[in-house]
C-alpha cells in the first residue's frame, strides 16, 4: 500500500489535537489512521485485525471524553493500536513490540493515556470500576471512566464479576463499550432497533427517566416496576435477552461501531448519564482491509505482508514438511483420540493457535472451545475426567495463571486424569511481559498429585502425551514453547511410553568439572553450549531432567556422586521456585552441598521481562547458548 498524502494524520499527536477537528472531518482522519496501521504492521508485524476494527471507537472516545483526565481502559490490549497512535506515539510506532520500543499493549508506565495495562482479557470492567471509585470526589463527581471490552473477552468470568459488582450501586458512573466484532455475538438488525436507540440515547428521554426515578426514591417498589416495564419493552421489541439490564446496567445499542459520527453522537449523550451503562457497538474485525475482513483468524496477527496485494511474506508455519511444537501436539492428539474413545480436547478460545482445530475438524463432537474462560476450562476438564474421559486441556502458559485454583482444587486434589498441556511456555517474544510463560513451573511445582514434564523436542512431546493418555497417574502438566522446527516424519515415529520421573543422560564425559541439568526445550541451547565448549577442549556433562515432578532422584544421586564441582541448571521459567530450585533443594537435603558441590541456577530473573525477539530475550536473561557457554567457561577454569 503506497503511502498517500495525509491531511490530518501528521497534525494529530494528542486527543487535544483531535478535538480541534469538526465531527465531519473524523471519517477522513480514521481512514488515514487505518492506512497508517496497515502500512506499519505490514513491515513490523503485530496484531492487525482487532485494531483495524476499533479505529472509530478509539477516535470517538478520545474525541468525546476528556482523556487523560477521564480514564479509558482497554480490554484485550491488541485492540488499542489506534489509541496508542493518536495519544502521542505515532512517531514511536515503528518500534512497536521491538526490544526497547513501545509495547504492543496499553502500559501504564508508557503513557498517561494508558489508564490500566492490558495484555490478556476480561479485566477492563473491574479495573474501570476501581478507577471510578478511587477517583470519585466527595460530592459524587470525578473523572468519567470508560471500559472497552471486545474480541471475545465478554466470555471471561471476570467480566461478569465486574458487571455484577458495578451494577450493585447506581452511583457507579462507568460506561462499558462492548466492541462486538461479530465473532462471539449474533447482532440484531432492523429499523425499529435504530428508532429505539435514538430514544434510548436521547438526552431529553433520559433526563425525563432520571428525574422520574429520583422522584420515586421514596417509592422503591414503583421504581422497580417501571424499570421492569422498560426492560420488558426493550426485550419484546429488540428480541434480546435482558442480560446487561439484569445486572442493573442501562443498555444502549447496537450501534455501528465503525461509524465514527454516529459513535460521537451516542457517546456525547451517554457521557452525561449517571450510573452504570453499556453501549453495544458492532464492528468488523479487519475493517478497511479486504484480506483481513475475509479471513479474520489468519489476519489477527498475520506477520509481515505486502499491503498492496495481501501476500503473506512470513507464513505462520516454518514451511513445507516442517512442524512446530503446537503442530505436533495437534496431530498427536488426533492420533491418540483415534485409538482411545475416552480422549477429548478442550481449549479456551485458542483452537488454531494451539492446533486443537485439527481434532475439531476430525472429531468435532470430542473437541470443545469454551471461550476465554481458563478456570472453567480446567474445571470442565475435571468434570469430564470424573465422568470417565481423558481430557487434554490446552492453555497458553501465561493464561493458565488464571486457573491455578482450579488446577489445585478441582483436578489435582481429586486425583483426576486431566492432561494440562501448556503451550507458549517460556519466553514468547514480541508480546512481552503479559504473555511470557514464565511462572508455570514455580506456581505448580508445590502442588501434590501432579506429574510435571517438559519435553526437549517433538519426539518427547509425543511420547509424554502418549504416556499421559493412559490416565493412570492422575493429573499431568506438559509444558512446551511456541514454535520449533521438526521434520514431518516425526509424526510417523512409534509412540513409546516414558517412565514418570525419569530423565536422560545426554553427555557424560570423563574429567568434567561442570554438569548442566536442563529442563524442556531450552535444553537445545544448553546442548549447543556444551557442544561448542567440547570443541574448545572443555569437557561438560549434560543431563535432561525432563520431569520437574517427580524428580529423577536416581539421576540426581548419580550427578551428586560424580564429583562435579558445579551443577548449572538451565530453564526458561523464573529462577525463584522453579526447576533449578528443586535440584538445589534435593542436593541440599542430601548433603551434597556440604561436600563442596555448588549449584548455579540460570533462568528468568526476578523481574518482568520486556518484549523483543526470543533470541534477544534469551540473551538478555543469560539463557542462550553463548551466555550459557560463557558461564560454564568461567566455572571450568
Amino acid at each position: 500500500m503506497t503511502a498517500k498524502a495525509t491531511k490530518y494524520l501528521d497534525r494529530i499527536d494528542s486527543p487535544a489535537d483531535l478535538r480541534k477537528l469538526s465531527v465531519n472531518e473524523l471519517p477522513a482522519y480514521c481512514a488515514e489512521l487505518r492506512e497508517f496501521i496497515i502500512r506499519e504492521v505490514s513491515a513490523n508485524p503485530g496484531h492487525l485485525g482487532a485494531s483495524l476494527g476499533a479505529v472509530e471507537l478509539a477516535v470517538a472516545i478520545h474525541y468525546v471524553y476528556d482523556t487523560p483526565n477521564d480514564k479509558l481502559v482497554w480490554d484485550v490490549g491488541h485492540q488499542a493500536y489506534a489509541h496508542k497512535i493518536l495519544t502521542g506515539r505515532r512517531g514511536l510506532f515503528p518500534t512497536n513490540r521491538k526490544l526497547g520500543g513501545i509495547s504492543g499493549f496499553p502500559k501504564m508506565s508508557e503513557s498517561a493515556y494508558d489508564a490500566f495495562g492490558a495484555g490478556h482479557s476480561s479485566t477492563s470492567i473491574s479495573a474501570a470500576l476501581g478507577l471510578s471509585r478511587a477517583l470519585r470526589t466527595a460530592d459524587g463527581g470525578g473523572p468519567k471512566c470508560v471500559a472497552v471490552i471486545g474480541d471475545g473477552a465478554m466470555t471471561g468470568g471476570l467480566a461478569f464479576e465486574g458487571l455484577n459488582n458495578a451494577g450493585a450501586d447506581p452511583d457507579n458512573d462507568i460506561l462499558v463499550v462492548l466492541n462486538d466484532n461479530r465473532i462471539s455475538i449474533d447482532p440484531n438488525v432492523g429499523a425499529l432497533k435504530e428508532a429505539l436507540l435514538d430514544i434510548s440515547t436521547s438526552r431529553h428521554y433520559n433526563r425525563f427517566k432520571d428525574s422520574t426515578w429520583k422522584a420515586m426514591n421514596r417509592v422503591p417498589r414503583m421504581r422497580r416496576m417501571i424499570q421492569k416495564m422498560l426492560n420488558g419493552a426493550k426485550s419484546f421489541f429488540l428480541h434480546q435477552s435482558n442480560l446487561f439490564e439484569s445486572f442493573n446496567f442501562r443498555y444502549f445499542g447496537p450501534v455501528d461501531g465503525n461509524d465514527v459520527v454516529a459513535l460521537v453522537r451516542a457517546l456525547r449523550d451517554l457521557r452525561t448519564l449517571p450510573g452504570p451503562k453499556i453501549l453495544h457497538a458492532l464492528t468488523v474485525k479487519g475493517k478497511g482491509y479486504a484480506p483481513a475482513e475475509q479471513d479474520q483468524t489468519e489476519w489477527h496477527a498475520p506477520g509481515r505482508f505486502d499491503p498492496e496485494t495481501g501476500e503473506r511474506l512470513s507464513p505462520p508455519s516454518a514451511g513445507s514438511g516442517s512442524l512446530r511444537f503446537q503442530d505436533v501436539f495437534g496431530h498427536t492428539l488426533v492420533r491418540l483420540a483415534e485409538a482411545d474413545p475416552r480422549i477429548v480436547g478442550i481449549t479456551p478460545a485458542m483452537p488454531t493457535g494451539c492446533s486443537m482445530n485439527l481434532l475439531m475438524e476430525r472429531m468435532p463432537e470430542r473437541a470443545y472451545d469454551v471461550g476465554i474462560a481458563e478456570g472453567h476450562a480446567v474445571t470442565f476438564a475435571a468434570g469430564l475426567a470424573a465422568g470417565g474421559k481423558i481430557p487434554f486441556c490446552n492453555i497458553y502458559s501465561s493464561f493458565m495463571q488464571r486457573a491455578v485454583d482450579n488446577v489445585i482444587h478441582d483436578a489435582a486434589l481429586q486425583e483426576l486424569p486431566v492432561v494440562l498441556c501448556l503451550d507458549r511456555a517460556g519466553l514468547v517474544g514480541e508480546d512481552g511481559a503479559t504473555h511470557h510463560g514464565a511462572f508455570d513451573l514455580a506456581l505448580l511445582r508445590g502442588v501434590p498429585n501432579l506429574t510435571i514434564a517438559a519435553p526437549m523436542d517433538a519426539t518427547e512431546l509425543r511420547d509424554l502425551m502418549y504416556t499421559a493418555s493412559a490416565g493412570k497417574d492422575g493429573m499431568w502438566v506438559i509444558r512446551y514453547p511456541r514454535g520449533g522446527s521438526f521434520p514431518a516424519k516425526v509424526l510417523d515415529e512409534p509412540l513409546t511410553p516414558v517412565e514418570p520421573g525419569r530423565g536422560r543422560i545426554l553427555r557424560e564425559p570423563e574429567g568434567a568439572r561442570v554438569a548442566v541439568v536442563s529442563v524442556g526445550a531450552i535444553g537445545t541451547e544448553a546442548q549447543a553450549a556444551v557442544s561448542s565448549l567440547a570443541d574448545e577442549g572443555i569437557a561438560t556433562a549434560h543431563y535432561d531432567l525432563r520431569f520437574v515432578k517427580p524428580l529423577d532422584t536416581a539421576l540426581l544421586e548419580r550427578i551428586g556422586e560424580k564429583g562435579y564441582r558445579y551443577v548449572v541448571t538451565v530453564e526458561d521459567g523464573v529462577i525463584a521456585g522453579g526447576a533449578g530450585s528443586a535440584v538445589l533443594e534435593y542436593f541440599s537435603d542430601r548433603g551434597f552441598l556440604t561436600g563442596g558441590l555448588r549449584v548455579v541456577r540460570l533462568g528468568l530473573p526476578d523481574r518482568f521481562v520486556e518484549h523483543g525477539t526470543v533470541g534477544q530475550l534469551r540473551a538478555l536473561c543469560g539463557i542462550d547458548a553463548a551466555s550459557i557457554a560463557d558461564r560454564i567457561r568461567s566455572l571450568a577454569v
